[in-house]
């Protein structure tokens, strides 16, 4: 498939009661092993890139290297690739869409963009990341790509407990649909695992819906019948194969004394 075409094919792959689930990589090594296993699409994740170069998470690491890193991924397996690209490295609008086209350039077909401001406590205004988001599509069009733009709301992770969720659902509804409107493809909850309000969620918004797994959340088949269209694991993988590199390790380097 060419890039149009897997494009198309990703955006098909987001279901109601059948999700596309992402089990998030961070290089091209890594891409290659979820496409052998069966792997429907390929998805970086922010923080397994970041931690995996030796940066912390939220734009530490350089968009250069980003761009290199996506580039590589894409080069290397057949599936379509969408990018954790954060806040899109700049606050202005133009400038977020410049660096977006370079991902897209480097061979993505998609992208998550999140409306925390990165670096910072807090959330952008619906208005701003409306801007943002806009600019996003009308730079992406100008490609002849239907990008996929994963507009993610870290409402549910900056909330001091789970507790706090039932009170965002308002403000979660108006963001899904200012995003909508402003061009995202797809809506994004992490940190959201209430099964019963992200039904709610599903049956609101007519985007797709993507949850991240993570601990006390609801399983895939229950994500499925709640009306997910894509499920992520975000950087549980990264973590899970760095504690069995350490283990591993460990045993090696105790045998030795």
């Amino acid at each position: 498939m060419n890039q149009l075409q897997k494009a198309k094919h990703f955006a098909d792959l987001h279901q109601e009661n059948n999700p596309l689930v992402l089990f998030n990589i961070w290089d091209a090594g890594g891409a290659q092993a979820v496409e052998k296993a069966g792997a429907k699409a390929v998805a970086s994740g922010s923080c397994s890139v970041a931690a995996a170069h030796g940066y912390s998470d939220g734009e530490k690491i350089p968009l250069e290297l980003v761009e290199i890193i996506a580039s590589r991924i894409c080069s290397a397996t057949e599936l379509p690739v969408t990018i954790d690209f954060e806040g899109g490295y700049s606050e202005d609008p133009d400038e977020i869409a410049l660096n977006v086209q370079r991902i897209i350039r480097a061979g993505a077909v998609a992208i998550n963009f999140e409306d925390q401001i990165v670096g910072a406590k807090g959330i952008h205004p619906v208005s701003t990341q409306v801007k943002r988001i806009n600019a996003i599509r009308e730079s992406v069009t100008q490609l002849g790509l239907p990008v996929f733009i994963n507009a993610r709301t870290d409402l549910f992770l900056q909330a001091g407990s789970q507790a706090e969720h039932a009170a965002l659902l308002d403000e979660v509804r108006e963001r899904a649909d200012a995003y909508e409107e402003a061009g995202a493809s797809g809506f994004f909850l992490p940190g959201l695992i209430d099964e019963n309000m992200i039904s709610q969620v599903c049956e609101y918004t007519n985007l797709p819906v993507n949850v991240m797994m993570m601990e006390g959340a609801p399983s895939v088949g229950r994500l499925a019948r709640a009306g997910v269209s894509r499920v992520s694991f975000g950087p549980a993988p990264y973590f899970e194969s760095v504690n069995t590199l350490s283990e591993q390790a460990r045993k090696v380097f105790g045998s030795s004394t």
